[in-house]
């Protein structure tokens, strides 16, 4: 039987797929059927064989294709139902063996089919597989009250049927049966078809608004189809028509139409969905569920009327009441009482159980935190929870009566009421709830925060409301702290560049006039440094207030970090650029003299001054926040590298500058590994004689590119610390090691190395680099020199005594770089052990021609001369410098004069040669006279270098 199965429900599914134009053309297929058959009986099929064939074997036929479809869609479908699909496949197959046998008896025999037979037995077989094929689809109980409910409600609906068919045709039946002298078998079976189908229109009747929500439509045809199949068994078993029925009549219609109709129900279904494998009907009409409530509970009560109606009719109508009638009538008015007993004390129960449950949920509104109210579709207030006096200040019966609108703040109102009429036009299985939040008045006139959860209510709305003012505060606090520098309340560089994007974009897109002006404070973190970090935050304190102030209504000020601040000024809309220019420099010299006033911070010295250095970039169309800020900020740092305390504009060549330099800067960092540095070395000439006293290392860059930079260019750039320390390494080691060997090839000269003070101090090299080089290249005491460079002045001279004193027990000599030209060289010459002092370029370069600068120059070289030490001038270029230099007392000097950095072949070549020409006299004798000694040279100004 699989494979037939298998080829119907592939033929069922291909039909499916059509959709409902697949369900509308079955249904006009099964009509058409149907009434084509009934025509035919009506019309007696032409024929009385034909009658006895179709009115036999027709129905035989009809109710076996009901039988394997349901059959088929039990297979097919796998939910609860399918052993109902069973039971109605087995009750159509009794119905298909029933009419078999009286086609075999009236057509192939062609005799009358004898009472009793086994038609008779397939026929009673019908009802009770239909029966209990009903009960399974029947909605089942829950409770035992129910269950004997459903009996009660059963018996109520077949005992009234019982007592009006009793009345009308069952006891004359019976009576003739009786009189007739009738077996008892034949009697039994004369009462056995009326009773069954009672039987089974009473589970149709009571069961109709009980089935399950499972496959409805499926299960509503077939009921319908066993509805008609019992009214034509109804009609059947009526004495009138017994007696004069013969197969082929148009009573067989109702029968055949009934099988086909039970076919029909599953797989029809199936087709109106367009879905083969899982038809389910769609769900019903919300209005519909009262209607069917209503009926489900009125049907037995009905039914118990018509049957007391049948016997008051019989008691008027002066007929005998039949013993049969007024048992049944009894047990039905019984079986009401009972069932009334018990729908009474269910609802004694539900009622009970309903109290409980409002009062727990009234307990759980009124104990609630959150405000409940029930707004009427007018927009008054029907129902406010007590909640509202805590939460909104105000009484819940003031509430009631209100409109919601009158109670929402102004500015809030047209998008809480536009988001509530989108609410309500959209579906509720879409979206059930919705969200709104907005400002609610309270008892105090005060203005709340609220949050509202709102759901539909007969056509009106529930708000479920809670206060959260807090909530927005601390967001509003939170939302400010991101966007506010926490020490001056000043807007932060976010918010700034987001101030910034709003000036460029708008209405005053590709206004020139907009300025964006970045400013540095000069001098601050020395006053961090000197009196704390307090007073640095006093300060900055201050430096806020007065930019905030200096500004316009309509500008930003803001404190980007540190001792820096921006200010925006926006365009007036004018067009003289150059006009502009003036005006916003006028006002960013106003704000820099207005940051340059004493500050008085509290501690330490009454007065605190700062300079401020201040760049100026305008707006260009087109420009990006970034590239604006970025130019302010370029213009800022070439303030500050101009001298501080000044205002710049910026220029699209500092830019170029800056893109140099960080090209170089990238370069520099590749240098050292790809071997590009070389060290030179410039003689330092003993001024009396002429001799070579010592050499000057100094380091030279050639770049891939043959450029070769001085360390004034590339050091400019060595911005990186580590870089910075590597390079100095290196020429230290370069430096030591070329002395050596110099040493062992005969030229026994001292090498000076600049090295600054805090590279002398710096932990994180080792403590014995120096004296591990001299060891390791063996450099004679005396050989190498150190330059002290960078009078910083928070360098702790005591460590810096005590390495230079450990230094000069290893022969190692100690000069001082740079004399002259800051204010820590006498705590220097007090305190460190010096040997040489360096007199800085700015002394010598002006000596002949200034008188003043001379007189300097000889006091200094006069303190030198007094301390017993060496001199060395650093820039001696021309000869009247030599002259002048000799005249007032150094002793030893470097420069242009005598000749320019030389390489290691050209240096060994001047040692070989030994001295320098010298300008002057041959009898002219020096103030004083000196041999050669260990000297170091070396300036970050070089001069330029002769070809090597």
């Amino acid at each position: 039987m699989s494979a037939p199965s298998d080829a119907f429900g592939a033929f069922l599914a291909r039909r499916s797929a059509v959709g409902g134009t697949g369900a509308v053309v079955s249904q006009i297929l099964l009509g058409l059927v149907c009434g084509g058959y009934a025509v035919g009986a009506a019309l007696g099929w032409g024929s009385p064989e034909v009658a006895l064939f179709m009115g036999d074997f027709g129905l035989s036929a009809a109710a076996l294709i009901a039988a394997v479809s349901c059959f088929l869609y039990a297979r097919a479908d796998g939910d609860r139902c399918r052993p109902a699909w069973l039971l109605f496949s087995f009750s159509s197959l009794m119905a298909a063996g029933g009419n078999a046998v009286w086609g075999w008896y009236e057509v192939v025999r062609g005799v009358r089919v004898p009472s009793p037979s086994l038609a008779d037995v397939f026929f009673l077989c019908f009802a009770p597989p239909a029966v209990i094929g009903l009960l399974v689809l029947a909605k089942r109980p829950v409770t035992r009250a129910g269950w004997l409910c459903l009996v009660l409600d059963s018996w109520l609906i077949g005992g009234s049927l019982l007592t009006i068919s009793w009345s009308l045709a069952l006891a004359h039946t019976a009576h003739l049966t009786d009189t007739e002298g009738t077996s008892v078998a034949r009697a039994a079976l004369s009462l056995a078809y009326p009773l069954l189908d009672i039987v089974l229109v009473s589970m149709v009747l009571a069961l109709h608004f009980r089935r399950a929500n499972i496959n409805r439509s499926a299960v509503n045809t077939a009921i319908a189809a066993l509805a008609v199949t019992v009214l034509s068994d109804a009609l059947f078993t009526s004495p009138l028509l017994r007696q004069t029925y013969h197969s082929g009549q148009l009573l067989d219609a109702g029968w055949f139409a009934g099988s086909l109709l039970l076919a029909y129900a599953p797989w029809g279904v199936r087709a109106a969905s367009g879905d083969a494998l899982a038809p389910r009907e769609a769900p019903r009409q919300a209005g519909s569920r009262p209607i069917a409530g209503s009926l489900a509970a009125l049907t037995p009560y009905l039914a118990a009327a018509v049957c007391t109606l049948g016997i008051l009719y019989n008691v008027v109508e002066g007929r005998t009441v039949d013993r049969v009638v007024v048992f049944t009538g009894c047990t039905v008015a019984l079986a009401l009482v009972v069932r009334q007993a018990i729908m009474l004390v269910d609802n004694i129960a539900l009622t009970q159980e309903l109290a409980q449950k409002e009062n727990h949920f009234r307990s759980l509104v009124q104990g609630s935190s959150d405000v409940i109210m029930i707004a009427a579709p007018t927009g008054v207030l029907r129902y406010v929870s007590p909640a509202a006096a805590g939460v909104y200040g105000r009484d819940a019966e003031d509430l009631v009566g209100t409109q919601l609108a009158s109670v929402i703040h102004p500015d809030d109102l047209g998008g809480v009421v536009h988001e509530l009429r989108r609410f309500l036009a959209a579906p509720q299985s879409e979206e059930p709830t919705t969200r709104i939040e907005c400002r609610f008045r309270s008892g105090t006139g005060d203005w709340l925060n609220v949050e509202s959860t709102v759901n539909r209510h007969q056509g009106g709305l529930i708000l479920n409301s809670r206060d959260v003012t807090e909530r927005v505060r601390l967001q509003a606090q939170l939302q400010h702290n991101a966007e506010h520098d926490p020490l001056t309340g000043l807007p932060n560089r976010a918010l700034f560049t987001e101030r910034v994007r709003q000036a460029l974009g708008g209405r005053r897109t590709g206004d020139a006039g907009t300025a964006v002006l970045f400013i540095d404070l000069d001098g601050f973190k020395a006053v961090n440094d000197r009196l704390g970090h307090q007073a640095g935050d006093e300060l900055l304190v201050q430096a806020a207030r007065r930019l905030q102030e200096s500004v316009r209504a309509g500008d930003t000020a803001a404190r980007l970090g540190g001792d820096e601040f921006a200010a925006i000024i926006l365009g007036d809309g004018a067009g003289d650029q150059s006009a502009r220019e003036c005006q916003v420099h006028e006002i960013a010299d106003r704000l820099r003299l207005t940051l340059s006033r004493p500050y008085h911070v509290g501690v330490g010295p009454g007065e605190v001054r700062v300079a401020a250095s201040i760049g100026v970039a305008f707006a260009e169309p087109g420009i990006t926040p970034s590239d604006l800020m970025r130019n302010a900020d370029l213009a800022m740092y070439r303030a500050k590298a101009g001298g501080k305390n000044r205002v710049e504009l910026y220029a699209p060549q500092m830019q170029a500058e800056v893109v140099r330099r960080s090209e170089l800067a990238a370069r520099l960092r590749n240098a050292l590994r790809d071997g590009e540095f070389a060290l030179l070395h410039q003689p330092v000439v003993h001024l009396a004689s002429g001799t070579v006293a010592a050499v000057a290392a100094q380091a030279r860059w050639r770049s891939a590119q043959g450029i070769l930079f001085t360390p004034a260019e590339f050091l400019r750039v060595a911005e990186d610390g580590d870089r910075t320390a590597e390079l100095g390494r290196w020429l230290l080691e370069e430096a030591i090691e070329q002395a050596a060997d110099r040493a062992r090839a005969g030229h026994q000269v001292s090498v000076a190395v600049r090295l600054p003070a805090r590279r002398l101090l710096d932990k994180g090299t080792p403590s014995g680099s120096i004296e591990a080089l001299l060891t390791r290249h063996r450099l004679p005491s005396g050989t190498l020199m150190i330059e002290v460079a960078e009078s910083d002045p928070r360098i702790p001279f005591d460590e810096l005594e005590q390495r230079l004193v450990a230094l000069r027990r290893l022969g190692v000599r100690i000069a001082l770089d740079g004399f002259g030209s800051g204010y820590a060289a006498i705590n220097a010459l007090r305190r460190l052990p010096i040997d040489v002092l360096k007199l800085d370029r700015g002394l010598v370069e002006g000596v002949v021609e200034s008188a003043r600068l001379h007189k300097i120059t000889s006091g200094l070289l006069r303190i030198a001369c007094d301390l017993g030490m060496q001199s060395v001038a650093d820039g001696v270029d021309v000869p009247e410098q030599v002259l002048a230099l000799r005249a007032m007392g150094c002793t030893h000097g470097q420069g242009m004069a005598f000749s320019g950095p030389l390489d290691e072949y050209r240096l060994r070549r001047a040692l070989t040669r030994g001295t320098f020409p010298m300008p002057g006299t041959a009898t002219a004798e020096p103030v004083l006279t000196g041999g050669s000694i260990p000297l170091l040279s070396g300036s970050h100004s070089e001069t330029p270098v002769p070809p090597t």
